[in-house]
């Protein structure tokens, strides 16, 4: 089995695209540069905000392959590799060429909303399947079911090959319950970029952030000073980045995002329907709180 480190900062990556549609594969490259150069610990490819539900299988592999061949070794990549049909799911893992993978990060299963023995009993399934260290994902305002802090606890204590877990339910008491609780060696990190400094503070280990994609750097540096407990420097940079994290989540992920790496010059703001483009009122927003930060 791979050994993987989970802390610090990894960026979800969003999906650039033309007007027609069709993947912006120079503006990838050059995010994914922005990125690594900015300072971010690993990359995870093919999460929420890749726009994962409304990619092709052929364009997900697309994606893996470029970004595996664009990356060169630099830093690590987490793939996205979650679902809400256990045995479709297991399938795909054991059929995916993982050897240039560091870990999988795996969402709780959405729309058919299962019990925290279902829960359990999923993630079981994914950890037997896989042979590369899996991140539980635990989001849900999206999935419409919470891993509970007993059943993440549960999980991390029965199959060593899951490592850790991006904890984005907002709910303080369930990650200090998680952070006291879990066993030695059990990662926790935020999936809530506006938390990052208050739930590091309590003691998770990292981010896993949106709002990586266009300062990577400030949040490398926030991130690297909460692990120093340097918490003075990290608040600085916290509420620097705070308008921005909670403004580009107005009207949805990545929507907010994609509007801001537009007046950062380095992808367009295309997104795929459902989601459609921000409005001018969120752009007028974004571009006066990114003159204030740049």
């Amino acid at each position: 089995m791979k050994k993987f480190d989970l802390q610090g900062t990894g960026v979800a990556l969003v999906t650039p695209f033309h007007k027609q549609g069709n993947i912006d594969f120079t503006a990838f490259g050059n995010l994914i540069d922005h990125t690594i150069e900015g300072g971010v610990d690993y990359l995870v490819c093919l999460g929420t905000t890749s726009e994962y539900p409304t990619l092709s299988e052929q364009e997900k592999l697309a994606i893996l392959a470029f970004t595996i061949e664009k990356v060169e070794g630099r830093v690590p990549i987490v793939l996205g590799m979650g679902g809400n049909d256990t045995r479709c799911l297991v399938d795909k893992i054991r059929k995916t060429d993982l050897s240039a993978i560091s870990a999988i990060l795996s969402v709780a299963p959405y729309y058919n909303k299962p019990n925290q023995k279902g829960l359990y009993s999923h993630f079981k399934a994914v950890a037997e399947a896989s042979d590369v260290p899996v991140v539980l994902y635990n989001v849900p305002g999206r999935c419409g079911v919470n891993i509970s802090a007993d059943t993440t606890i549960q999980l991390a204590k029965d199959f060593p090959n899951i490592i850790g877990i991006k904890e984005a339910s907002g709910n303080m008491a369930q990650c200090m319950d998680i952070l006291l609780n879990r066993p030695q060696g059990f990662t926790v990190v935020s999936g809530e970029d506006a938390l990052v400094l208050p739930l590091m503070a309590l003691g998770m280990q990292g981010v896993i952030s949106v709002t990586a994609n266009a300062f990577p750097r400030l949040m490398s540096e926030m991130v690297s000073h909460c692990l120093k407990s340097n918490l003075k420097k990290a608040r600085a940079i916290h509420e620097t980045l705070l308008p921005f994290s909670n403004a580009i989540f107005e009207e949805g992920n990545p929507v907010g995002i994609k509007a801001a790496l537009e007046i950062l010059g380095i992808t367009s703001p295309y997104v795929r329907q459902p989601l459609v483009k921000s409005s001018k009122q969120l752009q007028t927003k974004l571009q006066t709180i990114v003159n204030n930060i740049i």
